[in-house]
């Protein structure tokens, strides 16, 4: 099947010729995928590791405590000032070394649902993913 685009103004006359009212071609909200309750993140480096949440206009939440390799911390976004709808991700800060971001961000919603990072690299050298 070819598909070609039909121009607004041809579009909107066609579906005001169909009865078709309110058409408007504003665009949706963005917000971030998924939309979750908890962020984690697992020290798959060989360092010390801490985390905050930020979000997309640099508000932090408070810090985890400090954490070695193969393990993790979760942090409840209720537990923070956050409200829900806002786009969040770990600032990860390792011992010695960098504060990276995480790679995307997440959507917080009060759902139970948790999104999971994992640090990985050298104390200045490393990144922050989150798994799909």
């Amino acid at each position: 099947m070819i598909r070609k685009r039909v121009p607004t103004a041809v579009a909107m006359t066609l579906a005001a010729g169909a009865g078709v009212v309110g058409l408007t071609a504003s665009p949706a909200a963005a917000q971030a995928v998924p939309c979750v309750q908890k962020v984690a993140v697992v020290n798959n480096g060989g360092f010390v590791i801490d985390f905050q949440i930020t979000t997309r206009d640099g508000q932090l939440s408070a810090p985890t405590d400090d954490y070695p390799i193969n393990q993790w911390r979760i942090v409840d976004l209720a537990s923070t000032p956050f409200a829900e709808g806002v786009d969040v991700r770990p600032l990860v800060h390792a011992q010695a070394g960098d504060d990276v971001p995480g790679n995307v961000f997440v959507s917080y919603c009060a759902n139970g649902q948790t999104a999971t990072y994992t640090a990985s690299g050298t104390t200045l050298d490393y990144s922050v993913t989150l798994l799909t």
